[in-house]
């Protein structure tokens, strides 16, 4: 398998970052985006939590984003993605300290909204006690049936004095709501011989081009100083269990002094017409910084 050269070829939008937390906090993450073909009303919709809760924003265009009040629900890291006319946000619910499920509500409309269905909880040994948590959602669907790729388990950083996965997992359905079957053994984990997930695995989004699995991974590492990193990496996969690097170096990584210093997190991409938008979050400190949301652009062939 090789994955297309505009995979590999994304620019920071000059404007970035696009979003700023919602005051008085400091951090807005884990951006999931709806483009206007797929959109309800022909607008740009973004879901992303603070950690308050998930916020949803309205966009013309994709770069100038307004958000529609205050947190919709309490949750994080959403994946947004449509099923026919039915839109399904699927997001991390911690039901109780340190416990975390996977739940999904629908929408026909992206206004009004379903209670929320549990759709995994912490059952294998690997996906942690303290914390025990399913969470990062990623949804493909296909010929295959329905796929939820998660990330379970923690990782402390020492230097930002809070928790980032540790493994990534998947199960799967025939029904989106389920039930899902998961995999008995993570697909991802930290490997002291990747760079860039030496420490832990993060995230993913998986996507599907010609019946092929492109994954964005987030893997957290430990740079030369030892200091907590994340970058964004492609990886490919002929059948999305078993996974490797399509290319060595992040087409994402921390840079500079400004809003993308320290670390580069968790991601959507979604394409429009013959763009890819990568949108992104990314944390300008270690302990002390802030989380805003930015996007990197690309030309789809």
């Amino acid at each position: 398998m090789t994955v297309p050269a505009h995979w590999f070829s994304f620019e920071d939008f000059p404007g970035n970052p696009i979003i700023e937390p919602p005051g008085p906090e400091w951090m807005i993450a884990d951006p999931t985006v709806l483009p206007p073909d797929d959109s309800p009303d022909g607008k740009w919709h973004l879901f992303a939590n603070s950690l308050r809760g998930i916020h949803h924003y309205t966009s013309e265009n994709g770069y100038e984003w307004r958000r529609l009040g205050g947190p919709l629900f309490p949750g994080l890291r959403p994946c947004i993605r449509r099923e026919k006319d039915t839109f399904y946000l699927f997001y991390e619910l911690y039901v109780r300290f340190p416990v975390s499920h996977m739940v999904a509500r629908s929408s026909p409309d992206l206004r009004r909204w379903s209670e929320p269905a549990h759709l995994l909880k912490p059952s294998l040994p690997w996906e942690g006690k303290i914390p025990a948590a399913n969470g990062n959602p990623s949804f493909v669907s296909g010929p295959f049936g329905f796929r939820l790729y998660y990330s379970a388990s923690a990782i402390w950083l020492p230097d930002c004095l809070f928790i980032e996965p540790r493994h990534i997992g998947v199960a799967e359905a025939e029904s989106i709501l389920g039930p899902y079957r998961k995999r008995p053994e993570p697909i991802l984990s930290p490997d002291p011989k990747e760079p860039f997930r030496n420490f832990g695995a993060g995230a993913i989004k998986v996507f599907l081009e010609n019946g092929k699995f492109i994954g964005l991974n987030n893997g957290i590492y430990k740079d030369a100083e030892g200091r907590s990193r994340s970058a964004i990496l492609v990886l490919e996969s002929s059948d999305g269990f078993s996974w490797k690097k399509a290319r060595e170096k992040p087409i994402i990584q921390p840079e500079g002094d400004g809003w993308k210093k320290a670390l580069v997190y968790a991601l959507d991409l979604v394409r429009h017409g013959k763009e890819l938008r990568l949108y992104y979050n990314a944390r300008s400190g270690w302990f002390v910084g802030s989380e805003r949301i930015g996007v990197a652009v690309g030309r789809a062939s």
